[in-house]
């Protein structure tokens, strides 16, 4: 797939990760008001588990598969997890408590500063190509001490 056609797939997920962590937002801060920091930190996990969900099943489908899912769901998390959470939470503090700007507005602004990150990170490390080497290392552990890849 061409990088300008994923990049759309990649912004029409992370726009249906916005209303989805937006919307959590607002619930998690009607649920525990004054905690605003926490309610980001869970609304992000939710679009997090959203996101991974549809990148898997479109954004990068041609290069997934089912034995690498749990793997590239940790990946996700130690890469484009951190970003968003680090940045958002970064972001709304500045933003929320130092220039006083609306809640939902602060987290939209955050988000959007962490996208063109995580798309990084999603294509070169989290939903990379199988490389040959993995392959054969794969390979070489089934078989046990046999130093013959396959032909």
């Amino acid at each position: 797939m061409n990088p300008l056609m994923r990049w759309m797939r990649f912004n029409m997920v992370g726009a249906m990760g916005m209303v989805v962590q937006l919307a959590a937002l607002a619930l998690f801060n009607r649920l525990a008001p004054g905690h605003y920091l926490y309610a980001t930190a869970a609304a992000i996990e939710l679009a997090l588990i959203h996101n991974f969900v549809w990148h898997i099943h479109y954004t990068w489908r041609d290069r997934c598969d089912a034995t690498s899912i749990p793997a590239r769901f940790v990946r996700f998390h130690l890469s484009n997890g951190l970003v968003s959470l680090l940045g958002n939470l970064f972001l709304m503090r500045v933003l929320t408590d130092g220039a006083h700007a609306p809640l939902l507005v602060s987290n939209g602004i955050a988000i959007l500063c962490c996208s063109v990150i995580n798309f990084c990170l999603g294509d070169s490390l989290v939903f990379t190509v199988k490389q040959e080497g993995l392959i054969r290392l794969s390979w070489w552990a089934r078989r046990g001490s046999n130093p013959q890849p396959p032909a």
